[in-house]
């Protein structure tokens, strides 16, 4: 499967498959080509070789079956109460209004925050908003969630917060997960596989590893280091690839 722009080729011969229920950590240098690929997944990008499949049908355009999360929370619609972003979905499907707020009031359970339900998005903090933005998606009864670095705009104590959020709430939904991210360390964290991209453009998969470590995920384990070492060469090789193409062959630091 490739994606392209006119005469630009952003991806380029992906073939990848992901199981029902599975947390696949999409993982590249910056430019890789990552958000483009999810977002043909969402449906909002069309492919131009091969196809994106679920479950074997073609994927043609935006389903409520593949919800996305994306890395900025001015998706939420400020002038709406939390109830009536996380509502917003059965209420487009002309679900009863009882009913949409008792969805609303699970989700929002799940996430932590039925005792924001009341408040207005701008009266919530980051991670409190992506939140929102997760339990919105849910609502929806998505069959996966496809998430675009939903915490790199988080201050590092919220983000580490927020990742342990999130394992939570994946295995209590049981919904499939495709995520993105820079993050080697949320990666490891959160991923069943990790799958590394070489940067762009014509970005491809270099390599995917399977996460067979214990839930929750212990940072100092051996076994950790070494998968954080090998995923750190597979991208520090593509991130010197990209400043050889742009000339930089060496970075000498002297000390005065």
């Amino acid at each position: 499967m490739s994606i392209g722009f006119g005469s630009f080729e952003a991806v380029h011969d992906v073939s990848l498959d992901v199981a029902a229920g599975e947390f696949l950590c999409l993982l590249g240098p910056s430019g890789c080509g990552k958000s483009t690929l999810l977002s043909s997944l969402a449906g909002f990008i069309p492919v131009r070789q091969g196809r994106l499949t679920v479950d074997g049908v073609p994927i043609s355009g935006p389903d409520p079956g593949r919800g996305m999360v994306f890395q900025s929370s001015e998706a939420l619609f400020d002038w709406m109460t939390v109830r009536q972003n996380v509502g917003f979905g059965p209420r487009m499907r002309g679900r009863p209004k009882a009913e949409q707020n008792a969805v609303a009031d699970e989700y929002l359970g799940l996430v932590g925050l039925s005792h924001c339900a009341d408040r207005f998005p701008g009266q919530l903090s980051g991670g409190m908003r992506q939140r929102v933005q997760i339990a919105r998606v849910l609502a929806n009864e998505p069959q996966i969630v496809l998430m675009d670095e939903p915490f790199g705009a988080l201050d590092a104590q919220t983000r580490q917060v927020m990742q342990e959020e999130m394992a939570r709430i994946w295995e209590a939904s049981g919904c499939t997960v495709v995520f993105v991210t820079h993050d080697i360390d949320e990666a490891i964290l959160l991923g069943d596989r990790v799958a590394v991209m070489t940067a762009g453009p014509a970005a491809a998969i270099k390599s995917v590893y399977d996460v067979d470590l214990p839930r929750p995920r212990d940072d100092t384990a051996p076994e950790t280091a070494e998968l954080r070492a090998r995923l750190r060469a597979d991208i520090g090789e593509e991130v010197r690839k990209v400043l050889r193409d742009q000339g930089v062959d060496e970075v000498k630091v002297e000390r005065k």
